[in-house]
């Protein structure tokens, strides 16, 4: 009686097994560098943790992803013809322009400059997609593991023609690309110049009517720019690879779920498509304590407090000029300072500050003594710091830094400094501003209540929708259906001229109608008159 007991509890084991095994996924994931790497991670470590396959491909010359290290999720390596340095040279090449060099630079130096950044990136980009769509044993070998979708970030252009190569629904994870382009061309996603500001302008919702000529001028320019760069480089590309003429926007439109790293604690109120998701501050958790050391210095600082500081993983040195500048205005503020910095040390540097090659920005930000957070404006730190209320400094380097940090500042929460103009005593005044006036830490905590007020966790958002589209093999109903419809049926146009030349019919036939009747009873009149 015992033996078949066991025997049965031993069955029922195994159908559990068997149950949990048939319900994971299997997924192919094409990351991101840098952050982008780092808050796509979060969510493979999730997935891994709720027993799904994850497999990551990732090229040799990846500049920021360790693949050789152990992980939970697999690794798959290919070839490409270039080597890590000429991708990080480049990537530092963009840097050091858009923080140094474009000051001094004329409107059409910068947008040359940025044109000439986008071929040398296009070239390993190219490279890349060469690499994957070319090498027939990898697509078999892909094809042959059985994936149920790919989650990837389109800062590599031809994951999406990857997706469609290999027939599987896609899902991308992503702030935002070519100034929103990408998301209301290929994407669909409605966004009314009016209310709706174009990324790296620093608009609100709340425009003048100079800002609105601006926000619509802005928008005509990113989207031509979208339409220039893919007629010149990819259309043809993707059309060769697919077979058919086709378009990197149509391809890209095919996308199942887009995961948007941000909230509405972040975005001011717009319109939003059912496959469009917010998942902003999916990385972030409770703080943990910090090494005994720092902790050591941290609690140092007594009444006073802490101040955090880091300008990103991307910003490894400064000049000596800034250095100083920075350090010189650190030494004068009261709080001691915890600085994320890998360069040469500061000839100003006080004794208040102590420089790190890396520190742990959340359990900092999450810690009772941190008073304010000086940042560049990543998605990642800034979300960081929302969630555990921390005021911010921004002094924005590139890309959508600015537009972070005024977001941020309009709902009163960050003050905001320009990395090349800001004297020391200018970075002093915006820390005195934000640690000692008690409206910018009260509307960080409104906005970090915001933020845990939703009815689940980002992070549970993204995997909830990741795991959808492999139970379901896509999410297609979730698509609107202007992704069939021509340029002049989404806006109406052909309604509008059918309307037009309808009513123009009507009024010809009014017209010819009362002037033929008008000529009829004239002419009887006339008659009539003749006849008398």
């Amino acid at each position: 009686m015992v033996a078949m007991q066991l025997l049965g509890l031993w069955a029922a084991l195994l159908l559990l097994c068997g149950c949990q095994d048939t319900q994971a996924g299997n997924l192919l994931v094409v990351p991101g560098e840098f952050s982008h790497w780092l808050n796509m991670r979060v969510i493979l470590d999730q997935l891994t943790e709720r027993s799904h396959n994850v497999t990551v491909l990732v090229a040799t010359a990846s500049p920021s992803i360790n693949f050789s290290r152990p992980e939970r999720y697999r690794f798959l390596v290919y070839n490409v013809p270039f080597d890590r340095q000429d991708w990080i040279s480049i990537n530092d090449d963009f840097i050091k322009f858009l923080m140094y060099e474009s000051q001094n630079a004329s409107m059409l130096q910068i947008g040359l400059w940025v044109w000439d950044m986008m071929q040398k990136i296009n070239v390993i980009q190219l490279n890349i997609c060469d690499a994957l769509l070319w090498d027939h044993k990898l697509l078999e070998t892909l094809r042959q593991l059985n994936f149920d979708a790919l989650l990837s970030d389109p800062m590599l252009i031809c994951t999406d023609l990857l997706a469609d190569v290999l027939h599987l629904p896609l899902v991308f994870s992503m702030r935002f690309s070519f100034g929103m382009s990408m998301e209301r061309l290929c994407g669909q996603m409605p966004a009314p110049p009016s209310y709706v500001p174009a990324a790296t302008l620093g608009y609100t919702d709340k425009m003048t009517f100079f800002q609105r000529v601006h926000n619509f001028v802005m928008y005509t320019v990113y989207d031509m720019f979208l339409y220039v760069y893919s007629r010149t480089t990819v259309d043809q590309y993707y059309s060769e690879i697919k077979g058919t003429p086709t378009t990197f926007c149509e391809i890209m439109g095919k996308a199942d779920i887009w995961l948007i790293r941000t909230y509405w604690d972040f975005e001011y109120p717009r319109p939003l498509l059912p496959n469009f998701k917010f998942v902003g501050g999916l990385h972030c958790k409770p703080a943990k304590p910090l090494p005994e050391a720092m902790e050591e210095f941290v609690q140092s600082s007594g009444d006073d407090g802490i101040v955090v500081f880091s300008l990103g993983s991307m910003v490894k040195n400064l000049t000596k000029e800034r250095a100083n500048t920075i350090a010189t205005a650190l030494g004068q503020i009261p709080q001691k300072v915890l600085w994320r910095y890998s360069g040469e040390k500061p000839d100003t540097l006080a004794d208040n500050t102590r420089a790190y090659d890396w520190i742990p920005q959340n359990d900092l930000l999450g810690h009772p003594k941190t008073k304010a957070f000086i940042t560049h404006g990543g998605t990642n730190g800034l979300y960081e710091a929302i969630y555990h209320g921390v005021p911010l400094v921004g002094v924005p380097l590139f890309a959508d830094q600015p537009d972070n940090i005024m977001h941020i500042k309009a709902k009163g929460a960050a003050v905001m400094m320009d990395f090349n103009k800001m004297t020391s005593q200018d970075l002093v005044d915006g820390l005195n501003k934000v640690t000692n006036d008690s409206l910018y830490k009260e509307n960080m905590m409104r906005l970090s209540r915001i933020h845990h007020d939703q009815p689940m966790k980002p992070l549970d958002t993204a995997v909830f929708w990741i795991e959808f589209v492999m139970r379901n093999k896509g999410a297609k109903h979730l698509r609107v259906e202007s992704h069939n419809l021509s340029w002049y049926q989404y806006h109406c146009l052909d309604v509008a001229a059918a309307l037009l030349a309808l009513v123009v019919l009507i009024i010809v036939v009014t017209v010819k109608t009362c002037t033929f009747c008008f000529r009829k009873c004239f002419r009887k009149t006339k008659a009539r008159q003749k006849t008398e």
